[in-house]
C-alpha cells in the first residue's frame, strides 16, 4: 500500500501550500475559508471545515493519554479518519494500534518521526499529518519521504551478452539492514539504467547468507539513494544511505554500516529494453545475483542470453546525481 502524507498549513501559508503542493503531498489541512484558495494553486484534496474531508465530520483528531484509549480510537477509525496526537511522541500507541489493524494517521513534527511511524513494527502506519517548520524543511521531508514510500517502476531487461573481463576494485555495501529474498540495490554504468543486484540473501554451498550485504559492482557504478539521487558506489560511506528496493519496485532506506573495496574478477553484463542497450559490470562470481522478474535471485554464473531480469531506467540525465532535463550519452 502506498503511504500518504498529509500537510498541516494551519495557519494559511501559500509558500508551505505551494511547496506541499510541488512536492507531492496526499492533501491539505487547512483552516476554515481557504479550502478554495488551495485549490486555486493546484489539484490537492483539502481537509477542513469547508473541504473535501471536512473535520470533525469525516476527520477527528484524538488525542492518547492512556492504553484505555486505543479501544476508542480502533472503534473510531472503523468510521473516520483519525489524526492520533500522543503528549510525548511515542511509537507505543502506534504499536499496539497496528497490531489491533486500526487504520491511523500520525501526527509527527519532523523527518525522524515521520520515518519512525512508517517504519513501526516493520509494516508502520499508513498515513502521516506532517507540521513543518518552514517551507525548506517541508521539501526536504516530502523529497525524502516520497521515494522512500512511493515504488519505483522496474523494467524487464533481456539479456544480450555476459562477458567476462579483467580485474578490478569492486564494491560489497554492508547495511544495517537485512534484506529479504527479492531485495537489493539499483546499480549501473549509467545512472539513467540501473540493474536490481539482489543481497546476498540467498544460501549456497560457499559461504553463509549475508542478508545485509549487497555485492554491488566497481568502483565507478551509480547506486540510486534517497532524495531521487544517485552516488558513485565509492562515494558511500558508513553512516551514509541507499535505497533499498524489491522486485515489485517498493523502497526503503538503507543505512550503510560498511564498504568492503576489493580487487577481484569483473564481468560485463549487457541487456537491452526494446530497442535501449542497457549495461553493468559485477564481480564474476557465483554468489553475485539479479533479479527476475518474479523476485528470484539468479546467478551471474549461470546467466544466458535471453533471460530475463529487473532494471530501472529514465530518459533525463543527472548532474552530480541529481536529475536534470539535459541530454546526456552514457556508454
Amino acid at each position: 500500500m502506498r503511504k500518504k502524507i498529509w500537510v498541516q498549513v494551519d495557519p494559511w501559508d501559500k509558500k508551505l501550500a505551494t511547496t506541499a503542493l510541488e512536492g507531492g503531498a496526499d492533501g491539505l489541512v487547512l483552516p476554515p475559508g481557504y479550502a478554495d484558495t488551495a485549490k486555486s494553486l493546484g489539484r490537492i484534496r483539502t481537509i477542513s471545515e469547508d473541504g473535501d474531508l471536512q473535520i470533525g465530520t469525516d476527520v477527528v483528531y484524538y488525542e492518547v493519554t492512556d492504553s484505555e484509549d486505543e479501544e476508542e480510537i480502533a472503534r473510531l477509525a472503523r468510521e473516520k479518519k483519525v489524526i492520533l496526537t500522543c503528549g510525548d511522541w511515542t511509537v507505543i500507541p502506534l504499536e499496539n494500534l497496528i497490531a489491533r489493524g486500526a487504520d491511523v494517521i500520525a501526527r509527527v513534527e519532523n523527518l525522524d518521526e515521520a520515518r519512525t511511524a512508517f517504519g513501526i513494527l516493520e509494516k508502520g502506519v499508513s498515513h502521516i499529518l506532517y507540521i513543518p517548520s518552514d517551507a525548506a524543511d517541508l521539501k526536504k521531508a516530502l523529497s525524502v519521504l516520497k521515494t522512500e514510500t512511493e515504488t519505483i517502476a522496474l523494467d524487464i531487461a533481456e539479456i544480450t551478452e555476459l562477458k567476462p573481463l579483467g580485474m578490478g576494485d569492486r564494491v560489497c555495501v554492508d547495511t544495517c539492514s537485512d534484506m529479504r529474498p527479492g531485495e537489493g540495490m539499483l546499480v549501473g554504468n549509467a545512472s539513467s539504467a540501473l540493474f536490481l543486484v539482489h543481497s546476498e540473501s540467498v544460501s549456497n554451498p560457499y559461504v553463509a547468507p549475508r542478508p545485509f550485504r549487497v555485492n554491488a559492482g566497481p568502483v565507478h557504478a551509480y547506486t540510486r539513494v534517497p532524495d531521487g539521487k544517485t552516488r558513485y558506489l565509492s562515494e558511500l560511506a558508513a553512516g551514509d544511505e541507499v535505497l533499498l528496493v524489491n522486485h515489485r519496485g517498493e523502497t526503503s532506506a538503507g543505512i550503510v554500516g560498511r564498504l568492503k573495496i576489493e580487487k577481484r574478477p569483473l564481468m560485463m553484463v549487457k541487456a537491452k529494453i526494446g530497442d535501449r542497450e542497457i549495461s553493468t559490470i559485477v564481480q564474476n562470481a557465483e554468489t553475485i545475483r539479479l533479479t527476475d522478474p518474479d523476485g528470484k535471485a539468479v546467478s551471474v554464473a549461470v546467466l544466458k542470453p535471453g533471460d530475463r531480469v529487473l532494471a530501472a531506467t529514465e530518459d533525463a540525465g543527472r548532474h552530480f546525481g541529481m536529475k536534470i532535463d539535459e541530454t546526456i550519452t552514457e556508454k
